[in-house]
């Protein structure tokens, strides 16, 4: 078995994907209005509007609710990228770059949607092997 995404349920698809497309720099796939796609080498982050759950039963998710998980993108440079988003992101930063205490360097902000995102990077000989060894 693959981890092969995380999918996130928000009421505005037009303000979300927008915003991971410039936090990440990455493109992102639509395919309907409703939902979107943007692919990593090793994951994908789905994006989908309320509307989707129609096709689901209607039930389980709630846009904008999330109190535990974290979207973590693994970055080459921590610092650079706060540098580069600090700005933007003002009043979401929730904690600046630091080195955490297994090893990786992290940056934690929120999306529009109250997500919790971090950008991180294994900065420890030990932290580096884990995700390179």
């Amino acid at each position: 078995m693959n981890f092969a995404s995380v999918r996130v349920i928000t009421a505005d698809i037009d303000r979300l994907l927008p915003f991971y497309e410039q936090v990440t720099g990455l493109p992102a796939t639509r395919y309907t209005p409703d939902f979107a796609e943007l692919r990593t080498p090793t994951a994908t982050l789905a994006i989908g509007s309320t509307r989707t759950l129609q096709f689901e039963g209607g039930q389980g998710a709630r846009p904008a609710s999330n109190q535990s998980a974290i979207l973590e993108f693994r970055v080459a440079d921590v610092d650079a990228e706060y540098q580069k988003l600090a700005e933007q992101l003002r009043d979401a930063i929730v904690q600046g770059p630091t080195t955490m205490p297994w090893g990786n360097r992290s940056f934690l902000f929120r999306d529009p949607d109250g997500n919790l995102v971090n950008f991180f990077a294994p900065v420890t000989p030990e932290a580096i092997q884990r995700f390179d060894g």
